[in-house]
């Protein structure tokens, strides 16, 4: 579990300008990536067997606008144009996008559930240790929005009418954890507040690295499998 503020380690500010322009790219990075979630979510849907596949997934991409939406209204709250914050992080997202396209329908739910989530964690144990506001809201964006059991149900269906699939869908799940740990490493190095709000005084005296690096790994492992995967 992610550590909590108290009364030794009190929250962090907006009133500070440098912490305030770190929330900002952070809400930024967060409001591009669910929009894309959302377009990818869309796409993808065509790849499903069925009417009723496409349906599900058509009402979990609809969650991520949702949350797009409640991003781009905190920005504007916060004065800034929300997108010209997100036009900031729309390359290494859409990199990691087209690096890590799906060629079918098993491999788009392996990505939603797997690859999304790495990001997913770090950044709800990111804002967890921020301000209030900012962290009630990140918290609510990173929820998972059903994807838990409508992923797993159909990998591990498809799985179990042709257990051959579980090896291919194995590596994929790999290849995705080196991509997306690659892509945080580029959005960091590309965006200095974003990088100095996570290695900042009021988050790294709240959040051990290396014990969040093992909650990561075991999380993902976790997922894999839940899907019938081996990590």
């Amino acid at each position: 579990m992610p550590c909590v503020t108290d009364a030794e380690h009190p929250r962090p500010s907006l009133d500070d300008p440098a912490y305030r322009q770190g929330v900002v790219d952070l809400l930024g990075l967060l409001a591009a990536g669910e929009y894309l979630a959302f377009e990818r979510l869309v796409s993808e849907a065509s790849f499903a067997p069925t009417l009723g596949q496409r349906l599900r997934i058509a009402t979990i991409a609809i969650g991520e606008l949702g949350h797009h939406r409640l991003l781009r209204e905190r920005l504007e709250v916060l004065g800034e144009d929300p997108e010209e914050v997100m036009a900031r992080f729309l390359p290494p997202l859409e990199r990691w996008h087209a690096m890590t396209a799906p060629s079918d329908w098993l491999e788009s739910l392996v990505k939603a559930y797997v690859g999304d989530s790495i990001a997913t964690d770090f950044y709800r144990e990111i804002g967890a240790v921020l301000d209030e506001e900012t962290a009630a809201l990140v918290l609510e964006v990173c929820s998972e929005l059903g994807q838990t059991s409508v992923m797993v149900e159909e990998v591990r269906a498809a799985i179990q009418a042709d257990p051959r699939r579980a090896g291919r869908l194995a590596l994929w799940g790999r290849r995705l954890v080196g991509e997306a740990l690659s892509q945080a490493q580029s959005v960091a190095a590309e965006h200095d507040a974003l990088a100095d709000l996570i290695m900042s005084e009021s988050v790294a005296s709240q959040i051990d690295l290396v014990e969040l690096l093992e909650r990561l790994t075991s999380a993902h492992v976790a997922r894999m499998s839940a899907l019938g995967l081996d990590a």
